[in-house]
């Protein structure tokens, strides 16, 4: 007689509690736990933490992956194992505390689309000495704000409204006068220069690469084509009237 097999669904099974591990080693040290003898318990558990470190091999390259692969063992027996760990046995309070909500910084920001970090360099400028330096700043700032309004609203704004925006920004510390060097869009065009001589150089660049690779190539191919210098040995010789396979007509013949 036939034995009917049974099925074992996963609905009627335990709940997988690391599945990286598989419902394999869960079963192992489910069977562990119900070890009574001490040694034959230490014995298996220290098979099945072998079997663990192959299964997940990864864990090696933490720097005390032991105690992780001890902490796993525990997990996935419940915390119901008795086994002498050369760790501290972590408990059910300390692996499933919840963490702390994060508290995130909830501050007011003017324009959305200079960012948050437009204001941080902003009252960054305003402590800065008057000098050329301070103006340098303020003229990439502007320029930064120019190209991220450009960025959010798909359209350019004067310097005028850059300069007060800057002023609103900085509460009024930063006061650009007619005799200050500020020009955002000289910065902008100095910007766009520079992207372009790079990207005409790294053209130059990748031009020169391609024609070296391409004469390196043809020199190959010329040095691995031979010289046919058996042109003239090759030609058929004159047949003269002694040869086999000439023929001398004459009157008799036709």
């Amino acid at each position: 007689m036939i034995k009917e097999a049974t099925l074992e669904y996963n609905t009627e099974r335990n709940k997988l509690i690391l599945s990286e591990y598989g419902r394999s080693i869960q079963k192992m040290v489910d069977y562990a736990t119900q070890i009574e003898d001490i040694e034959k318990r230490k014995k298996v558990a220290d098979e099945i933490l072998t079997l663990m470190g192959q299964l997940n091999p990864h864990l090696r390259d933490i720097a005390d992956y032991k105690h992780k692969l001890y902490d796993h063992l525990f997990i996935i027996s419940d915390f119901k194992l008795e086994l002498d760990s050369p760790y501290p046995k972590p408990t059910r309070e300390t692996v499933f505390v919840k963490p702390e909500p994060m508290k995130y910084p909830q501050s007011k920001i003017s324009y959305r689309f200079y960012g948050k970090n437009i204001q941080n360099m902003i009252n960054k400028v305003t402590e800065l000495p008057e000098g050329p330096f301070k103006t340098s700043y303020i003229n990439a700032i502007g320029s930064f704000m120019k190209t991220n309004c450009r960025n959010w609203n798909d359209e350019v704004i004067g310097d005028e409204q850059i300069m007060a925006h800057l002023e609103q920004l900085s509460d009024g510390k930063i006061q650009i006068n007619d005799s200050e060097d500020i020009d955002f869009k000289a910065q902008q065009m100095r910007r766009m220069n520079n992207n372009q001589n790079n990207n005409h150089r790294n053209n130059n660049n990748r031009n020169f690469r391609n024609n070296n690779n391409n004469n390196h190539r043809n020199n190959n191919n010329n040095n691995n084509r031979k010289p046919n210098n058996n042109n003239q040995n090759n030609k058929n010789p004159t047949l003269g009237s002694n040869d086999s396979g000439y023929r001398k007509f004459n009157s008799k013949d036709r």
